[in-house]
Parts: structure tokens; C-alpha cells; sequence
């Protein structure tokens, strides 16, 4: 009896589990001959020693830190897609004027896309976004605007950067220090945090 009582209580969780669209993708029941068998993809598990902070400033830093990465991580993710769609559409075109046509015009759709939500960012926010999409394109903020843009674009940005004590050029180190900021992004990407 505790048999059948336990084979249900499986079936059952797994259909609700079936039911719900979170785990669409990631699961599936296999019928070999006689044999029912679930099976499930799982998300990685990422064991970090527990956070120790030698005082209420090093905690807040953390916790901002983690605020500004579960805001900025998806638009980083859109706008490393965006970018590929663009170099995708850009290679397609034949000669300068088309292309920067058609950059004008895309131009203006991600301003129209991004414009609302990136004014309502803090100024971290928009440093950590820039540490984000090094991350994810392996290209600093200074080499996106200079392909995109110009030099001299990327110039001018850079001079304003830099009079906001900020630098276009840095590059992502997730093993000295972004170590922090690496470690966040596993937990959140994970589900973990």
C-alpha cells in the first residue's frame, strides 16, 4: 500500500510539475516498453562559503551590489541579442549609405525600447551595466561605441566618462576584482539569490 501510496504521490507531482510552463523545457516523461521514466534537466547549483562582512558598509556595498545585478543582468542579455541581430543585418547590407541607413533607423527603435527604463536607473546601475555587457560581448563600453558610432563618438563618451570618475575602457575581471560581482551573477542566473 505505501507503494502505491509513494508511485502517486510521484506521478502527481510530476504532472503538476508537467502543468506549470516553468518547467516545460526542462522535463519530460520517456515510456520505454513497459517502463514510465521522468526525466529532468536541473539548473546548476553554485556553493559559495557564507558572505562575511567586517562592517555595515563592506554589507550594504554587497547588497547593492546584488540589487544592481538582478536589475541590469537582462538588459545586458537583450542588448548582447540586439547587438547580434544588428551585426547580423548590418553584414547583409551592400555598401556604407545602406547600412547607415538602417542603423538610424535601429538606432532609433532601441532608443524608443530602452530609453524609459535606463533614465530610471541610479548611477551604479548604469556602471554595473556597462561591467555587464563586458561580461556578455567580451568587448569594453569604448570598443562597443567605437564600432557602432566612431572614434570619435567613443571619444567623447569616454571624456565624459571620465569626468564622472568612470572609464570605458575597463575590462571585466571575474577572477580579481569583479570576483564579487561574478559570484552574484552565478547566484542570480542560478535562482539562487
Amino acid at each position: 500500500m505505501k507503494r502505491i501510496a509513494f508511485i502517486g504521490c510521484v506521478l502527481l507531482a510530476s504532472l503538476s510539475m508537467l502543468a506549470s510552463d516553468q518547467y516545460m523545457d526542462s522535463c519530460m516523461i520517456r515510456i520505454e516498453g513497459n517502463d514510465t521514466m521522468y526525466l529532468a534537466w536541473l539548473h546548476d547549483v553554485w556553493v559559495y562559503p557564507p558572505m562575511r562582512f567586517k562592517n555595515k558598509k563592506q554589507e550594504k556595498f554587497y547588497w547593492r551590489t546584488v540589487r544592481d545585478v538582478k536589475k541590469c543582468l537582462p538588459y545586458a542579455k537583450m542588448i548582447t541579442a540586439d547587438m547580434a541581430y544588428a551585426d547580423a543585418e548590418l553584414a547583409k547590407l551592400p555598401d556604407a549609405k545602406s547600412r547607415k541607413k538602417w542603423w538610424k533607423s535601429f538606432e532609433r527603435q532601441l532608443f524608443r525600447k530602452y530609453e524609459k527604463d535606463f533614465r530610471g536607473m541610479y548611477a551604479s546601475q548604469g556602471r554595473m551595466l556597462m561591467v555587464l555587457l563586458d561580461r556578455e560581448t567580451d568587448r569594453t563600453s569604448y570598443e562597443l561605441i567605437k564600432q557602432y558610432k566612431g572614434k570619435t563618438a567613443a571619444n567623447f563618451w569616454q571624456f565624459v566618462a571620465k569626468l564622472f570618475r568612470n572609464d570605458l575602457k575597463e575590462e571585466y575581471d571575474a577572477s580579481d576584482k569583479d570576483r564579487i560581482t561574478e559570484r552574484i551573477i552565478n547566484l542570480v542566473e542560478a535562482g539562487q539569490l
